[in-house]
């Protein structure tokens, strides 16, 4: 299905849901300023408190996911870092990465990655991160033409970027700089909270199974 139909038959589902209703097929000006009001007020509910250092937090968090995290002091460090864990597990050294990264210097660290889409063939791919949550270790990655959502979700490997000043407390944190940064959501909004998994055959937790086999979160803290 193309993107055209795939949009028109979305459409045509919601309109028909909304003649269920009685509230006829096109949303009314009044309608869309109820929603953006609501936006606004954006009420929430009671959150846990999420304690000391953020950085601290998520990262404990993201390792009681089975992730592996390091921290370098600046974004020149990031390829290097990137290799040495490559190598550390005698993984791949090739890939792709998110078109946000490519200007960072890979080829000097010894690392061939195309800046593209994410394919069959990659072993490694290595993204940013618009935001990450502290409260649960969680990666919030909002999909665009640097940010293809395939190269965090395809490749059996998963390296991802994190720039520290972006670590929130809680996903609704994550919402507001959403919000207030992009104005609407993209096509995709993926939260990845560690490698791949699922415990389907005879409840054995299996990794891999619809994505990474593990995933690298290097944190850059300038």
């Amino acid at each position: 299905m193309t993107l055209g139909n795939s949009d028109n038959a979305r459409k045509n589902i919601l309109a028909r849901i909304r003649k269920a209703q009685g509230r006829g097929g096109m949303v009314s000006g009044a309608e869309l300023d109820a929603a953006h009001t609501y936006l606004k007020a954006r009420p929430r509910g009671p959150l846990p408190a999420v304690e000391g250092d953020l950085l601290v937090r998520f990262r404990a968090g993201a390792e009681s996911m089975q992730c592996t995290t390091e921290i370098v002091p600046g974004m020149d460090r990031v390829a290097d870092a990137a290799a040495r864990y490559l190598r550390s597990l005698q993984l791949p050294l090739s890939g792709c990465v998110s078109p946000e990264l490519a200007g960072l210097d890979w080829m000097a660290s010894g690392l061939s990655l195309e800046s593209r889409p994410a394919i069959d063939a990659d072993g490694v791919g290595v993204t940013g991160c618009f935001a990450a949550i502290a409260e649960t270790g969680t990666l919030m990655a909002v999909s665009g033409p640097a940010t293809p959502g395939s190269v965090s979700l395809l490749p059996e490997t998963h390296i991802a970027v994190v720039d520290a000043r972006r670590i929130v407390s809680h996903m609704e944190d994550g919402w507001d700089l959403l919000r207030s940064e992009l104005g609407r959501p993209p096509r995709a909004v993926n939260f990845i909270s560690g490698p791949s998994r699922t415990g389907d055959i005879e409840q054995t937790i299996v990794l891999g199974a619809h994505g990474p086999y593990r995933v690298h979160i290097i944190v850059v803290k300038n």
